[in-house]
């Protein structure tokens, strides 16, 4: 794309389809006149006079809690320099989309026509009442440290320039980790600082509050080198003068073991970068364009560390890691100030969050086959989901810690179950289904192993402690492909096409067909059948060689599910198998059922769905509230296909009193309790919150839940077997990493209740 291109789009992306990025949105009913006299006159003087004789009560009946002010004059614009206020806006809005996208938080942007800094702290000062927090944004050096210093001072809320903390946190997070991968220690390492504004300084009392010495710093502005005979110094530069006898960025970079660039673009050199130090650490952060070019650095250098501030490299240092998640910290506790705890705590939880393992849609987003914590990979990625639940609990502990929070969290489990709600990302759900497969993990068979995705998801289960992982397929494509993604473990892998497999192969076979011989299948059959995946996986799991199995990622479904009813079967006592799927809903959980299995079940069997598909639901750690859905509600229609629901439905209430089950109703009276209630306050599911839906055929429940997963981008984890004698479990037609993952999970619990189970009987 060409500049002009880019600056068009650019342009059209602010403009189109409304001016701007960010707006106000109403957060209560406004339909009625009465919504409108609560919300303004003369409802809303109930409040007011709350307030009035409580100021803290401003928390609870305004969004001031969830309010934050980005505030700029224009004097120090990105790249930009001194453009103005108005010309600072857009740049404004984009931070208060980046505080809500990341962390839930509310942003009015006000862009200050003042360079005065008594002027500009009085305007902050008199508007503070407003907001939670104050994020100082782009004022120029050095009256942003005065402006920051006079408001911490003189305002009883969370003040923070961003530019000059941001940064620094950021990069404290990756030099941690860069050292450790180098093994060398900060009290030791000797480091170059090129700048010396609001960012350069800021980055340099964090690192000293690590360890990092002051005589082993050199920091150089645009006149030079900062020395302690240098006339006219002034301000916080003094605070970093050396008394080395160094006159030049080239002087000083000589056996350098740490390099910080906030200053411009190209100006180290090849010959700078080899005089460092062995294992140097590179932060090139400069934008757009780095002190020195990242290609040409790791040319020069093979065993660099680097980072930069552009997102087309490793280890981008943004500050997007930062601020969001230290204010969502900082709010929730109605801190009275960002102190320096809390940007610690902030740097030591990203820097921990590096070093686990990455969730594959962050390996996704970002176009990777698998990050993991090395020297390409030293800090968390922008859009880690985990960052939320990661840094906020670290800020808030600090603030609590250090006595600045007025508002304490006492339920941490819960704090974090809060997050995820406020990002509408609860996957609480997911967590249980994960936390109760490591207790006792199993071995699950990937029967489709030589695929790049089943692989990636058998290797997150094997690190994850998620499962024992059996890997099936062809062995060299396999080894190929482990060798590609990093997956080094040690694992079994089995081709069962293999010279080697032959009497496995022959064992199989042989009882195979003495329970399928009077159906038409000979030995000869049977050991052809036994060369393909899906029948010698199923073979593995019938005769107890694994504890489950995972199939149907390149396969469609019914081809897929075949092999397993045939080898394995339904359980004792269930006359057909069936399925449930799981969504992940803005609404919270919702279960599915049949959605793959049964195409027109009779009463019974669609009693018998309802029955394992409510057992299936506790397995999950929820009680079951069941619709039974139709076009009709209560006996609205005689239709036939309706009567069979009615039918199954009382057959449920006769044998399960206790199942809170009812029908045939409309999907849109099932999900709406206050509907519900009102037309049908009889039903025994009137007023509850349904969480499972059972369908009467295949076409709406398969329907369903596809439109849920597209339409609501719900996550999904099905269709779960239910009903089989051992746990079998075939995915969708090309399932994400993620669901295969969690699949492994239900694979495993399966496992785990059969074999509970066993013991009990």
């Amino acid at each position: 794309m060409s500049k002009e291109s880019k600056r068009r789009e650019a342009l059209v992306y602010h403009a189109k389809p409304q001016p701007g990025k960010i707006a106000v949105v109403p957060t209560k009913k406004y339909s009625s006149q009465r919504d409108l006299s609560l919300a303004y006159s003369p409802g809303v003087a109930e409040p007011c006079l709350e307030i009035a004789k409580e100021k803290e009560n401003a928390y609870k009946y305004t969004a001031k809690g969830n309010l934050v002010a980005v505030i700029s004059n224009g004097t120090a614009v990105l790249g930009l320099g001194d453009i103005g206020p108005e010309a600072s806006k857009p740049v404004m809005e984009g931070k208060g989309l980046l505080f809500k996208i990341f962390a839930g938080i509310d942003v009015f942007d006000i862009e200050v026509d003042t360079k005065d800094i008594d002027a500009f702290v009085e305007t902050v000062k008199n508007i503070a009442p407003t907001f939670g927090g104050i994020n100082l944004e782009d004022i120029k050096a050095p009256e942003a440290f005065e402006i920051e210093r006079r408001l911490k001072e003189e305002l009883d809320i969370p003040v923070m320039h961003d530019d000059q903390h941001g940064t620094a946190i950021i990069s404290a997070a990756a030099l941690l980790n860069a050292l450790e991968l180098t093994e060398k220690k900060m009290e030791e390492v000797r480091i170059v600082i090129s700048g010396a504004g609001a960012a350069a300084i800021s980055c340099t009392r964090l690192y000293q509050s690590f360890g990092a010495k002051r005589e082993n710093i050199v920091m150089l502005d645009s006149k030079g080198v900062i020395r302690d005979d240098r006339e006219n110094l002034a301000g916080e530069k003094t605070e970093f003068a050396t008394h080395r006898k160094i006159d030049s960025l080239e002087d000083a970079m000589k056996d350098a073991d740490v390099f910080i660039g906030l200053s411009i673009a190209n100006i180290v050199s090849e010959e700078m970068l080899k005089s460092m130090a062995k294992n140097p650490i590179v932060f090139a952060m400069a934008n757009p364009d780095p002190e020195i070019d990242y290609n040409l650095a790791i040319a020069t250098r093979d065993d660099i560390i680097m980072a930069t501030g552009r997102s087309d490299h490793p280890n981008q240092v943004n500050n997007v890691l930062g601020f969001p998640f230290i204010f969502r910290g900082a709010l929730d506790v109605r801190a009275t100030k960002i102190n320096e705890e809390m940007k610690m705590a902030a740097v030591k939880a990203l820097a921990e969050l590096a070093k686990e393992s990455v969730p594959e849609q962050v390996n996704i987003a970002y176009g990777e086959t698998r990050l993991n914590f090395n020297k390409e990979y030293i800090i968390p990625k922008p859009f880690d989901p985990r960052l939320i639940t990661a840094v906020p609990p670290a800020v808030a502990k600090a603030a609590m810690e250090s006595g600045v929070a007025r508002e304490p969290i006492t339920d941490w489990q819960k704090y974090e179950d809060d997050l995820l709600n406020r990002m509408g990302s609860d996957n609480k759900i997911v967590r249980l289904l994960l936390n109760r497969a490591r207790t006792n993990p199993k071995r699950i068979v990937f029967a489709e192993s030589d695929q790049l995705d089943v692989l990636k998801a058998a290797q997150i289960v094997q690190d994850d402690g998620i499962a024992v992982p059996v890997l099936l397929g062809n062995r060299e494509t396999i080894l190929e492909l482990m060798q590609e993604i990093d997956f080094n473990a040690d694992v079994e892998i089995i081709d069962p096409k293999s010279a080697e497999e032959k009497p496995t192969v022959n064992k199989y076979a042989d009882t195979y067909w003495q329970s399928r011989k009077r159906k038409g299948i000979t030995l000869f059959d049977a050991q052809k059948l036994m060369r393909q995946r899906n029948y010698f996986a199923a073979m593995m799991v019938n005769e107890g060689d694994v504890d489950g199995m995972i199939t149907g990622y390149t396969s469609s479904y019914p081809s897929a599910v075949r092999p397993v009813l045939e080898v394995i079967g339904a359980a004792p006592g269930v006359q057909k198998a069936a399925t449930a799927n799981l969504m992940i809903t803005s609404r919270g959980p919702l279960f599915l059922a049949d959605t793959s299995i049964n195409i027109d079940p009779t009463a019974k069997e669609l009693a018998k769905i309802g029955q394992m598909t409510a057992r299936t639901v506790r397995m999950f750690g929820l009680e079951p509230v069941m619709a039974m859905t139709s076009y009709s509600n209560f006996g609205s229609s005689k239709n036939e296909k309706v009567a069979k629901i009615r039918e199954a439905v009382s057959y449920l209430h006769r044998h399960y009193p206790d199942l809170l089950v009812d029908g045939e109703v409309q999907a849109d009276f099932a999900l709406n309790m206050e509907l519900m209630k009102s037309k049908f306050p009889f039903s025994k599911i009137a007023g509850k919150k349904v969480n499972t839906l059972v369908f009467s055929n295949i076409d709406s429940a398969n329907i369903t839940y596809k439109m849920i997963k597209e339409l609501d981008k719900a996550d999904n984890i099905g269709p779960i077997m239910m009903g089989m004698r051992k746990p079998v479990h075939v995915l969708q037609l090309g399932a994400s990493v993620d669901e295969i993952v969690n699949m492994a999970a239900i694979a495993v619990i399966d496992a785990q209740q059969k074999e509970k189970k066993q013991q009990s009987e």
